[in-house]
């Protein structure tokens, strides 16, 4: 009986004991506060869109009036509730959106970070519910990745709160603390990309130009979306197939292979590749970076800190170095 019992008690062990390590091992904050960086930028971008026709999009005679939304969510039967439904005085809107973008702008240089993290989640997901009709997948990743990275120490790493911190320390500061929140923030986004990947790609199959590999050819076809003139590629019908069919499986079992260090790396450049395309190729710009600082949770502290430290040094100004660069120069 212990020959049975012993096995399968050390099994459950070692998966509470992975379960445990999965959420709740302490991790550095380097990825999370990158994260931030780059969701605070699109905040503020695609935000800042909205002031080119403001009063269109949520004036008095906007092309849909906040009652109508709010009519819509009634019928939905969905909870909703935005600040922007209750102000209809431009001057107000027009204060309001500007206290938006400052929240964002300093939300991205990682200023009261605590603070402005809350807010921006806040702010995005009031706008979402004031602009139901002009949404698309960009703004629903941007509340996302919102959502879950002020679940964390955002500011922990490249952020004018450490730069604060420091000072007050005389200039002698310690590396960024581990903390258990910055790895359950991670986490959180990495599982809800995988989800998002296992609903798209299981959408895609019920198509069937993703199965007989013409899906790709009218992607690139398509004019409304088209960015650059990619019918070319109707000579190698082959290669359309090809890329239809790696696309749905990448996007069908990204929630399986991105786990395993050995095909990450593989699955990582497939994104990139992926939504670069979507980016350059069929107009979705935005998506397809906003798609990427989402699998930027898959990339460890260690990698982010290296890189950053990378391409500091390549643009630092060091005048001892100059300076002996300048004696040489003139001996010769």
């Amino acid at each position: 009986m212990n020959a049975i019992v012993k096995p399968v008690r050390d099994w459950a062990f070692d998966a509470i004991g992975a379960w445990d390590r999965f959420w709740f091992a302490p991790t550095q904050p380097h990825t999370l506060a990158m994260i931030r960086i780059l969701t605070g930028v699109m905040l503020f971008y695609t935000h800042l869109v909205w002031s080119l026709d403001l009063m269109a999009f949520l004036g008095p005679h906007s092309w849909i009036t906040s009652d109508v939304v709010r009519q819509v969510h009634t019928l939905r039967e969905n909870y909703a509730w935005s600040y922007l439904w209750y102000f209809e005085s431009p001057a107000v809107l027009w204060t309001l959106h500007i206290m938006a973008l400052v929240v964002f702008a300093m939300f991205t240089l990682g200023l009261f970070s605590r603070i402005t993290a809350v807010l921006a989640y806040l702010i995005t997901v009031a706008y979402c519910y004031r602009l139901d009709g002009a949404l698309f997948g960009l703004d629903q990743i941007n509340a996302m990745l919102a959502m879950y990275v002020m679940l964390g120490p955002c500011g922990g790493a490249y952020s004018i709160d450490r730069l604060i911190a420091r000072w007050r320390a005389g200039g002698d500061l310690p590396p960024p603390q581990e903390s258990v929140s910055a790895n359950v923030a991670v986490r959180l986004i990495q599982l809800h990309m995988c989800i998002i990947y296992l609903f798209g790609g299981l959408a895609k199959m019920r198509g069937g130009s993703w199965w007989d590999g013409s899906a790709m050819w009218l992607s690139i076809a398509n004019l409304e979306y088209q960015s650059w003139d990619m019918t070319w590629m109707a000579h190698y019908q082959l290669l359309i197939a090809l890329l239809t069919h790696v696309t749905v499986f990448w996007e069908a079992f990204y929630c399986v292979l991105v786990w395993p260090r050995v095909t990450r790396p593989i699955v990582i450049f497939l994104a990139v590749c992926v939504h670069s395309g979507i980016a350059l190729f069929l107009g979705m710009k935005t998506f397809g970076l906003v798609m990427l600082i989402g699998n930027l949770a898959f990339i460890s502290p260690q990698t982010i800190r290296a890189l950053v430290t990378a391409g500091v040094s390549i643009f630092r100004w060091e005048p001892e170095q100059v300076s002996k660069e300048r004696m040489t120069a003139t001996k010769r």
